[in-house]
């Protein structure tokens, strides 16, 4: 549960959330199946999906996944609705844990990518906890000083 599709060899990453990793700390990561709808996997694998304004809850003991915009299929009928929320897959017990983890204050699901596994679409979830302004400089600070240390090494190589 707790893989990560950057780790996992064969996964494909169709999509990424770039600003999740700035906005927030990613304290947990979670694999799970999405629920898709007509020629959307179509429109996934061409890269026609938006995750910068996804988030996922748990309704009624199901997880859905909403704010993720899938354009419809160039080549297809467009009977799909872009922004419609999208259920996930997940075992039941998975479910229950993220209710609790989700219920601490300043914690949410964000997803963190789409990616292929075995041919069918996955969505890795972030458990994030939100940064405030100083932490996010605290974190650019940091990367600017890792970027001028590795510069370092390669100039006295």
């Amino acid at each position: 549960m707790n893989a990560s599709a950057k780790t996992t060899p064969g996964a494909k990453i169709l999509a990424s959330n770039r600003k999740a990793f700035h906005d927030y700390f990613i304290v947990e990561t979670f694999e799970a199946g999405i629920e898709l709808r007509g020629t959307e996997v179509k429109s996934i694998r061409a890269g026609e999906v938006s995750l910068q304004e996804g988030y996922a809850a748990v309704e009624n003991g199901q997880a859905f996944l909403y704010g993720v915009r899938v354009q419809p299929y160039s080549h297809g009928p467009a009977d799909q609705e872009p922004d419609r929320p999208k259920r996930l897959l997940l075992h039941r017990a998975e479910i229950a844990r993220l209710i609790g983890l989700t219920a601490i204050k300043g914690h949410t699901l964000l997803p963190l990518n789409l990616h292929l596994r075995n041919g069918r679409v996955k969505v890795e979830l972030g458990l994030g906890r939100g940064k405030q302004f100083e932490d996010k400089r605290e974190t650019l600070k940091k990367r600017e000083a890792d970027r001028e240390a590795r510069r370092a090494i390669a100039r006295h190589k």
